[in-house]
């Protein structure tokens, strides 16, 4: 693999730790700007509906711009956006400064897949960008729970002070190791968006997406408050319990994407049903230790396991029902991923304000998976009355 491979999962893993890092930091966050612990939810729903608007309308406004500037312009955005973060004295100018980096995560990954994609020769294409979304996997594993150790012990904003460190090394990275002659892919414009938005079929697959992974973030986004409130561990257990969180995922993410290779939507019927399961079970597990931690193994493994499944089923239904738009597809289906994100944190915060109480965020976002499900049996139906072709695409 070329070196400048490198420079991008380098990227990828720092935009990986900026946007989940923040998880085990709301205590931390909330207590030092004196806001509750929705309001500092708000932080990750932000950051997610960054992502989710900001990519496909910058993306395209940007596709005119060489690439190797392209990308130092969007690590150069990132770093002074968590640099911000690490300097911010209150809540607003922290929403902002995550805006802006949230702004140039989803435009990097919209180009970065495409450059990986090209440094190599076409039979390790997928190989190539494998190795560059792998920065976002090793962010989850490694950088989550190091950055939560930082900034429990030298405050949250020291965190994002080393995320943005890590920026300027893969500024440095695609500087010196990017070519100058990368080749330009064609922009999709805002109107191949809203074509493939069209598609009813397609539709429900987005939806599939935003209930069944932001189901998850409704108890996620205050995980670090759930461990130590509810189930009553020290601040300084929360960043090795979420190492084992990370590896579940990795492992959970690998392992879904072999069940998908057959048939996704099989797949992800039976995933679903086993995250809603699990997530009404960490309702009752949480108040013990001892419980708790392999609940939440098995809700790490469920949360990214259908992560492959998802993406692929929307690709195989946009092949058959918009095949001229199917990296359009693509794209618009990670936009869903944050939505979800952004929904689930922000249903996890309503709660955790109401009655209900933190308590209650599992069972809460075993629902969203719950309609996930239904609409994931409403589209295998659809398959089956569209017969062989549409299973076959």
């Amino acid at each position: 693999m070329p070196l400048a491979l490198f420079a991008l999962t380098i990227a990828a893993y720092a935009i990986g730790t900026t946007e989940f890092v923040i998880v085990g930091l709301l205590p931390t966050v909330a207590k030092d700007l004196d806001i509750t612990l929705p309001l500092a939810g708000l932080i990750v729903s932000v950051y997610a509906l960054g992502v989710t608007f900001g990519a496909p309308i910058l993306t395209a406004l940007t596709g005119k711009i060489e690439r190797k500037p392209l990308l130092l312009g969007l690590m150069a955005l990132f770093v002074i956006g968590n640099g911000l973060a690490a300097l911010s004295p209150s809540y607003a100018p922290l929403l902002a400064a995550r805006v802006i980096s949230a702004f140039a995560h989803g435009v990097f990954f919209s180009v970065g897949a495409t450059i990986a994609a090209d440094l190599v020769p076409e039979d390790r294409r997928a190989s190539a960008i494998a190795m560059m979304f792998m920065g976002l996997t090793v962010a989850i594993v490694t950088g989550v729970p190091l950055g939560t150790y930082i900034g429990q012990t030298f405050g949250w904003r020291a965190t994002f002070a080393a995320v943005a460190g890590l920026g300027v090394i893969a500024f440095v990275g695609i500087l010196a190791l990017l070519p100058n002659t990368l080749k330009k892919a064609l922009p999709a414009s805002l109107m191949d968006q809203v074509r493939v938005l069209g598609s009813g079929r397609l539709l429900i697959v987005f939806a599939m997406t935003a209930l069944g992974y932001g189901g998850t973030f409704v108890a996620f986004t205050f995980l670090a408050s759930i461990l130590e409130e509810v189930t009553g561990f020290a601040a300084s257990s929360v960043s090795l319990i979420l190492v084992l969180y990370g590896v579940a995922i990795a492992i959970g993410n690998i392992v879904g994407g072999r069940l998908a290779n057959r048939s996704p939507v099989r797949a992800l019927i039976g995933l679903f049903i086993a995250q809603a399961i699990v997530l009404v079970l960490f309702s009752f597990t949480a108040v013990s230790p001892w419980l708790a931690i392999p609940t939440l193994a098995a809700l790490g493994f469920l949360s990214f396991a259908n992560v492959p499944g998802l993406q692929l089923y929307v690709v195989q239904l946009a092949r058959e029902h918009r095949p001229a738009g199917v990296d359009v597809a693509s794209a618009l289906n990670i936009a869903a991923f944050n939505l979800g994100i952004a929904v689930g944190a922000w249903i996890g915060g309503l709660v955790v304000q109401s009655s209900l109480g933190l308590g209650a965020t599992p069972w809460v976002g075993a629902i969203l998976v719950a309609g996930a499900l239904v609409l994931t049996l409403w589209s295998a139906a659809l398959d089956r009355r569209a017969g062989p072709v549409a299973q076959a695409a």
